[in-house]
């Protein structure tokens, strides 16, 4: 397939959602202007969706080379539906009912009837999001780095001796609580203990999820019944990890537009995109081709989680985010054509 092909569907999909952008700008302004600028709107958030998870989409693809092709199915299918209305649309729905103690139609009346209000009681839970979001992503990336077993290294002087130090038993799990506890002492009282708990539930479901695929991984004469139930468990962890992806963006797209719908659209579409590159690097073997392709998406989560974490005491733009993530993405791919050229004994452009 050609690489116009992959992302076929991502255009159609992003064509419907920005109409029905402009709808919507048509509906709230009922002007030519409000419908440009909706759709405008729409297209930045995209783009944005798209940055702050692009590394998202290389870990996706090398956790799907380890599921069964019907699970891969599913995750392409029914993951895209997860990811579009469940974690942009209805996931802060829930998150303000939950907080204003409203019910859900209350809530939707609030988003689409006064944006403000309901922007100002899902950005009061950011350190809730953040809490949860970052512990998951930080035991994401630490679970790579501190892998002892790890013969690859990028940026050997970092990993080399991280992975000496995944022998130590859970030490990743042991930094993350550290950081959570250190982290809340800089918060005011009343957020501190609602941080450690939402940190300390993102902590308990990375270790269930990552325990029971383990597993069920261990298949012996049901190994095939085995890789279908490790599978399932592995979608349930790659749509966590889209949840913790897209919280940042959720949260930092009201820096945009208070509109609900407006976002739902924009971020839909990118989180569309993101699927697309998923398939092609599953397809095209981009992971085995670029080998250090993998470390830079863990560098990014890495980074990621750390300004979620920092994003509870300082205001960091989204930009600074999703500059952060691609500059990884970008140089581990460069460095891994720097290697296949070297590798092949090809002239190498110096650095």
């Amino acid at each position: 397939m050609s690489t116009f092909g992959y992302f076929r569907t991502s255009l159609v999909f992003t064509f419907f959602m920005l109409v029905l952008a402009g709808v919507v700008g048509w509906i709230y302004n009922g002007t030519a202007s409000g419908v440009a600028t909706a759709i405008f709107l729409a297209m930045v958030l995209s783009v944005l969706e798209i940055s702050l998870s692009f590394d998202n989409a290389v870990v996706n693809a090398k956790v799907l080379e380890h599921m069964t092709p019907l699970w891969q199915h599913r995750f392409l299918t029914w993951g895209i539906v997860i990811a579009v209305f469940g974690m942009r649309i209805i996931f802060p729905l829930v998150i303000v009912g939950v907080v204003a103690q409203l019910g859900p139609l209350e809530v939707i009346r609030l988003a689409a009837l006064n944006p403000n209000q309901y922007a100002q009681i899902l950005t009061s839970a950011h350190h809730l999001i953040a809490a949860f979001g970052g512990a998951f992503l930080a035991m994401v990336g630490l679970k790579f780095f501190f892998d002892h077993e790890k013969e690859i290294h990028w940026i050997r002087i970092i990993e080399s001796p991280l992975c000496k130090m995944g022998r130590i038993e859970a030490v990743e799990l042991a930094i993350v609580m550290a950081t959570l506890y250190g982290i809340s002492k800089f918060l005011p009282d009343f957020q501190r203990a609602e941080f450690l708990a939402a940190g300390i539930f993102g902590l308990i479901v990375y270790v269930l999820i990552d325990g029971v695929t383990m597993f069920m991984e261990e298949g012996g004469e049901e190994a095939l019944k085995a890789a279908h139930r490790a599978s399932a468990s592995l979608f349930i962890y790659l749509e966590l990890l889209d949840a913790s992806f897209s919280f940042d963006g959720v949260i930092g797209a009201f820096a945009l537009t208070n509109n609900l719908f407006i976002i739902a659209t924009g971020l839909g579409a990118g989180a569309m995109f993101v699927r697309s590159i998923t398939i092609m690097l599953v397809d095209k073997g981009t992971l085995a081709t670029y080998r250090f392709l993998e470390h830079g998406a863990f560098y990014a989560i890495g980074s990621l989680a750390a300004i979620m974490f920092l994003g509870t005491l300082i205001h960091i733009p989204e930009a600074i985010t999703g500059f952060i993530g691609a500059g990884f993405i970008g140089l581990s791919f460069w460095s891994s054509i720097r290697h296949n050229r070297l590798k092949e004994g090809k002239p190498v452009a110096p650095a």
